[in-house]
């Protein structure tokens, strides 16, 4: 279930998604934007930006009339179909995570205008892990420890779980986790 936020502006009503919408990497992923106004219109104007934390939004692309612009330096990377709002990315990198604004602007008998904020996060898919024991062998017999220690080489929001014949496994006097 998805919610949306809509911004009303003078009769321009802008829809997008209200949540943070995850992308996989090397994925494509679609930022879904919805508009309507109860105005006559002459030019309808669709403008794209980005913005990371801590830097100036950069334009992306935009159209008029249904006809792109976009930014050279992304051109093949971001795509828009006017006169439907929504962007597409192809393909998704971790660059591409932060805020991403779209405006619309509508022109009859004057200017109508509205814009809002998409959050964009880039999930790194977790590779196979690795187990490693310690002593190497794996045998310890009624005396000793044994130490297992799991990595992955790379993935995003990464959580460990221990499991002994399906069954989660606690800390307790047999088993401690770090």
């Amino acid at each position: 279930f998805f919610r949306f936020y809509t911004g009303i502006c003078s009769a321009l009503k802008l829809t997008v998604p209200s949540h943070t919408i995850h992308g996989i990497e090397g994925q494509p992923l679609h930022l879904s934007v919805d508009y309507n106004f109860n105005a006559t219109a002459s030019e309808i104007q669709i403008i794209w930006l980005f913005e990371r934390s801590q830097s100036n939004p950069k334009y992306l692309l935009g159209s008029v009339n249904q006809r792109v612009v976009p930014d050279l330096e992304y051109q093949h990377k971001f795509t828009l179909m006017p006169p439907n709002a929504s962007l597409r990315i192809n393909p998704l990198h971790l660059s591409d995570e932060g805020n991403y604004i779209v405006k619309v602007n509508v022109r009859g008998n004057g200017t109508i205008a509205a814009s809002q904020k998409i959050q964009v996060a880039v999930d790194v898919p977790v590779t196979k892990p690795t187990v490693h024991t310690e002593p190497s062998s794996g045998v310890v017999e009624y005396v000793g420890n044994i130490t297992l220690k799991c990595t992955v080489d790379r993935g995003t929001r990464v959580t460990y779980q221990w499991m002994k014949n399906g069954k989660r496994l606690h800390a307790g006097p047999n088993y401690t986790f770090s």
